[in-house]
């Protein structure tokens, strides 16, 4: 099976290193796909270093701050032009623990699309600030009350099973911003893709700074009543 991870960055030069040391313990055979957002700390320097020493890692660096949603969506257009098998996606800041990726990778043999779920049991996210955990809950219960999903969709690692799942289909999702995550799954849901969700645990990360801030709180929450009456 080829497959490719996905991981998006900006400003993450302290994160790259250690992500891919924990991807390459993990024994998995897998590619590795960069995308870069125009970062102005290091990061590329860091991912070219990278890919002198391992050729299963590539990248994409882009001129400018294209979004969150942007840059899974560049991706995974990437990852069907090379025609991979499975595509997974995670952030590159150290949240989301490659431990969980062979679990992922057995599960796509029965599913179509394997996302993570932060709610599925108590205590999973370890370390967050306060505010974090309130707006994350929030977001959470306003998706699935509005939408009718009884899934945690704003998480980013999550595992595409390409000969299953259509191109055109996950296009559909237009939104280029953080939310993309749940209108992905939104989609993929009406579809009738067969999902799975697992629980993991997501330790808060420890270099750098997270990129979300009020303006793609808001854009989300009008975006969602954009959604709602969005005809799928």
């Amino acid at each position: 099976m080829k497959i490719c991870i996905i991981l998006p960055t900006f400003n993450e030069k302290g994160n790259v290193f250690n992500i891919f040391q924990k991807i390459k313990k993990t024994k998995i055979k897998s590619d590795i796909l960069f995308i870069d957002d125009n970062s102005f700390d290091g990061t590329r320097d860091e991912i070219i270093n990278l890919k002198k020493k391992n050729k299963q890692i590539n990248f994409i660096f882009r001129k400018k701050r294209l979004g969150i949603g942007s840059a899974h969506k560049e991706g995974i257009t990437y990852c069907y032009k090379k025609n991979y098998d499975l595509i997974i996606t995670m952030d590159a800041d150290g949240t989301h623990d490659p431990r969980y990726l062979k679990t992922m990778i057995k599960l796509s043999k029965n599913f179509d699309y394997i996302i993570t779920s932060r709610f599925i049991k108590k205590n999973l996210m370890v370390g967050w600030p306060f505010h974090k955990l309130i707006i994350t809950f929030l977001r959470y219960i306003i998706v699935k009350n509005f939408l009718g999903l009884n899934l945690d969709t704003s998480g980013a690692f999550r595992c595409f099973l390409k000969r299953k799942i259509k191109l055109k289909d996950i296009n559909l999702a237009s939104s280029n911003d953080y939310a993309f995550f749940w209108e992905l799954t939104y989609i993929l849901f009406k579809k009738k893709y067969t999902i799975k969700e697992i629980p993991v645990k997501l330790v808060y990360r420890k270099l750098g700074k997270s990129k979300m801030n009020f303006f793609h709180i808001l854009h989300s929450l009008t975006y969602l009543f954009k959604i709602k009456f969005k005809k799928i």
